[in-house]
């Protein structure tokens, strides 16, 4: 079985982004969702109150940081 991070989002009242996990320090939260909706936005689930759920492997977690690091 093939593991997965979930990398969860928390979104403000007026949509942009409180928290997200696995975020590069160089990177806002919301450039950091803006980045993973770019590459990723087929692994995302939204959820109730204002949360949301990315589901990717750890590769695709380190080839997406690294992307950043660039």
């Amino acid at each position: 079985m093939t593991d997965t991070i979930l990398i969860h989002v928390r979104f403000n009242n007026d949509g942009t982004v409180l928290e997200i996990q696995e975020r590069p320090t160089s990177l806002t939260p919301d450039q950091w969702f803006k980045k993973l909706t770019e590459k990723a936005a087929n692994h995302f689930q939204a959820l109730t109150g204002g949360r949301g759920v990315f589901r990717l492997s750890p590769d695709e977690v380190t080839a997406l940081k690294a992307a950043v690091l660039q």
